[in-house]
């Protein structure tokens, strides 16, 4: 849904998996890649930070896509003829509500369309699929309820990656950063590493950690701030980051969705 409006004249490669959405770009067969990273119910998409920074790929673009998910049922099903509820582990977890109003089993699922696939591939009348609406008509399925998520901000932020570093103009509207960097093992670390941010003014939106080879002494942090590394405060904030970093990689400069604000 989000290619289809953002990208309508390339054409949609599905993948299995985000591990395969990643090698099919580095492999050349597809030009860029879109990737969920974060949702506001659920919070970051998991394993996305696994392949981000071992990848060749950057960031060249964000887009905001408001999430609905209706319940679907084959042909002739009721509500309350529903016994399990299939979708992605996600998906789940953002229709809490009306899982446990119900007292659904929740199964699973690859992603949610493939959901409605299994719904129709089982033909089992007691199953059911949290799936976006537009599932309902490709896979011939009942709607049985309609915009079920358990709040109306249910967001997705996408990002799509790119072989080629695509840097956003300076000065020509609001710029999002990315970058990952390692803290060495030092007391205070994190706080001086930041600190350059702050006396410069760069507000940061996004600061993440993760265990580096499963070492409990090393952390790898993911972070985005506003601006652009041309200007000045952001230029001097990641010169100060590298003193206190054993490793910095720019993942992407791109233009900030209008959807952010």
């Amino acid at each position: 849904m989000v290619c289809q409006r953002h990208y309508p004249e390339l054409e949609s490669v599905p993948c299995a998996s985000f591990e395969d959405v990643f090698a099919t770009v580095e492999a050349g067969e597809a030009s860029l890649a879109m990737i969920p990273i974060d949702n506001s119910l659920a919070g970051r998409v998991a394993d996305i930070h696994h392949f981000l920074p071992e990848s060749n790929l950057h960031i060249i673009a964000e887009h905001f896509l408001r999430i609905r998910f209706h319940l679907l049922g084959l042909p002739g099903a009721h509500l309350d003829d529903i016994r399990t509820v299939h979708s992605h582990v996600h998906a789940l977890g953002q229709c809490r509500n009306i899982i446990r109003e119900h007292g659904f089993t929740p199964v699973v699922s690859g992603d949610t369309a493939g959901a409605a696939r299994e719904v129709v591939e089982a033909g089992d009348p007691t199953m059911a699929a949290i799936s976006p609406p537009l599932a309902a008509s490709i896979y011939g399925l009942d709607v049985l309820a309609t915009d079920i998520e358990d709040a109306d901000h249910n967001t997705t932020r996408f990002v799509v990656l790119s072989p080629d570093f695509i840097q956003a103009p300076v000065d020509q509207g609001p710029v999002v950063t990315s970058f990952i960097f390692n803290v060495r093992n030092l007391p205070a670390a994190l706080y001086k590493a930041l600190g350059g941010f702050a006396t410069n003014g760069v507000n940061m939106t996004k600061l993440e950690s993760y265990m580096v080879d499963g070492k409990f002494t090393a952390t790898q942090f993911l972070a985005e701030v506003d601006g652009h590394p041309d200007q000045p405060g952001l230029k001097r904030a990641l010169e100060e980051l590298a003193f206190f970093t054993t490793d910095v990689k720019l993942l992407g400069v791109y233009p900030a969705d209008p959807a952010r604000f």
